[in-house]
């Protein structure tokens, strides 16, 4: 493992609960590395697994999805959506050799800048344990692609009731 190893992690953060939990702890000047690259979403429910596939092909060490506690979503059921989209997404990576350290799905308000600065220390000490994401040799990658998009239409089946995106 590198020394210097800083985990490079891809924050899908709700706008109105999770990202606003964010600029909290920003303007509350609460300490948390600064290795989360956030991506606001208008909600959690429309991060698709492709999404989360494409983080860590593009090299990303972890992905964190992160939307409004239950009952509070602002678009009725998205998180319902994320709640069960989310044993989904981790036997994907599982099958596809990504270790499930590297996936969280949390659930922070706005008031919660405390709760958000304490997810993302946790899972930057967490990846640093376990590691960089190791990525697919260049030969490889079409093999990844083709496996990935065979288990998310088998999912999608499954989960979703046949659509892939929600």
């Amino acid at each position: 493992m590198e020394k210097n190893f800083e985990p490079v992690i891809v924050g899908f953060l709700c706008n109105w609960c999770s990202y606003a939990g964010a600029d909290l702890a920003g303007v509350s000047r609460m300490q948390y590395p600064p290795n989360l690259r956030v991506i606001r979403v208008m909600c959690s429910g429309r991060v698709e697994p492709s999404f989360i596939l494409k983080a860590f092909q593009e090299g990303a060490d972890g992905v964190l999805i992160s939307g409004c506690h239950i009952g509070d979503c602002h678009y009725v059921d998205g998180n319902i959506k994320t709640l069960r989209r989310t044993p989904l997404i981790k036997t994907l990576l599982s099958q596809l050799g990504v270790e499930e350290e590297r996936f969280k799905q949390t659930w922070i308000s706005a008031a919660e800048g405390e709760k958000f600065a304490q997810v993302v220390k946790a899972m930057v000490e967490e990846i640093k344990r376990i590691g960089p994401f190791k990525k697919q040799a260049e030969e490889e990658s079409d093999d990844f692609d083709d496996k990935a998009y065979g288990l998310m239409i088998e999912a999608a089946v499954t989960i979703e009731g046949g659509n892939i995106d929600g």
